[in-house]
């Protein structure tokens, strides 16, 4: 009997509860998460591409003939309006060659109105039968031959007239000038750049966006321009040009955004990051950047009353610099920060 009774007593010790120490053993031993509380605000989804800003007129200047260069006008960096002379050649050859076309016009004048008169005078002669018909035929050829070298002169008087222009080159556009001659003397070639010449009151940034994108861009739609790596922005900046074909290497459609910089807040030629708003604004949760996992698609964790971890799918509609906008199926209270590799749907855990 004393036996049998330390048995059934060995059984019941068995049976009994955990104490509140092995309790506490098993709590320190589920791993550990943080939780961070999320707000809600009313979001569009968007998109962050990037793209070089270009000067809106850039061109490389030079003369349309051939001379030596004499005078430089403005120097590098210096602002320009439109006409404004930038240069002039020597203008000796071109002068000289413009006072012979008016000599040859003056000339041209001359027997012009000297055969004209003579044609009037033959032409009332033949008619009192003192002239006969071949000399006034002749006279009135001679008339019109004269009057045709006239028309000649004159437009070879048109060209070197056009010829002495040219030696002034002039700014097609205003603009800042990015390169000029250091000195004179030089001799240049028709066609030759000789300044660069850039609008940069506007630029011109491209970029490129993929093919479903495309269906919620608009022309005229105001959108966020950012400098990579810089301070400056602008909400003014406006798309100007969606073009429908794609790049034939990257299968991505060209837009072209204007950026205003009468200010000079972005310079030309550097990268920059346009945020293009896709849809309307919709409700949506803003969550701190480090708890959103990427591994298998967007998704974040919550934990239930139950102490289980659960997996939510999330929509990432904005990224910021420490917060995400996201959208998701059911309303998120709070999110795991930090989720480690290991945690996974269903894992028992202990809040911090």
């Amino acid at each position: 009997m004393a036996a049998t009774a330390l048995s059934l007593s060995g059984c019941k010790a068995d049976a009994a509860p955990p104490s509140a120490a092995t309790k506490a053993a098993t709590t320190e031993q589920l791993p550990t998460v943080t939780l961070a509380a999320t707000r809600s605000e009313q979001a569009a989804m968007r998109e962050e591409v990037t793209g070089t800003l270009f000067p809106a007129q850039a061109l490389q200047v030079g003369f349309e003939v051939g001379g030596r260069l004499e005078k430089v006008r403005v120097k590098k960096g210096q602002t320009v309006q439109e006409g404004q002379v930038l240069a002039q050649l020597n203008v000796e050859i071109a002068d000289a060659q413009l006072a012979q076309a008016q000599a040859a016009v003056a000339a041209a004048e001359v027997s012009a109105a000297m055969a004209a008169d003579v044609a009037g005078r033959n032409a009332k002669l033949q008619e009192q039968g003192n002239v006969s018909d071949l000399q006034n035929l002749t006279s009135t050829t001679q008339a019109r031959q004269a009057q045709a070298q006239l028309l000649a002169a004159k437009a070879q008087l048109a060209q070197a007239q056009a010829g002495r222009r040219k030696h002034d080159l002039k700014a097609p556009f205003s603009g800042t000038v990015t390169d000029a001659p250091e000195q004179v003397g030089a001799i240049v070639g028709p066609g030759a750049p000789q300044f660069g010449l850039e609008n940069l009151d506007s630029l011109l940034l491209k970029t490129t966006v993929a093919d479903s994108t495309r269906a919620y861009l608009k022309p005229g739609t105001k959108v966020r321009v950012e400098v990579v790596g810089g301070g400056a922005s602008t909400d003014e900046a406006v798309i100007r040009t969606i073009i429908r074909s794609a790049d034939p290497a990257t299968r991505r459609i060209p837009v072209d955004i204007v950026v205003p910089n009468k200010d000079g807040r972005f310079v030309a030629n550097t990268l920059a990051r346009v945020i293009l708003p896709l849809g309307e604004a919709q409700q949506a949760q803003v969550i701190p950047v480090s708890a959103l996992s990427s591994s298998g698609g967007d998704h974040v964790y919550v934990v239930a009353s139950t102490g289980e971890v659960r997996r939510v799918d999330v929509q990432v509609l904005e990224r910021r610099v420490r917060e995400v906008v996201v959208k998701a199926a059911s309303p998120l209270d709070k999110v795991v920060e930090y989720p480690t590799p290991s945690l996974a749907e269903g894992t028992r855990v202990s809040v911090k």
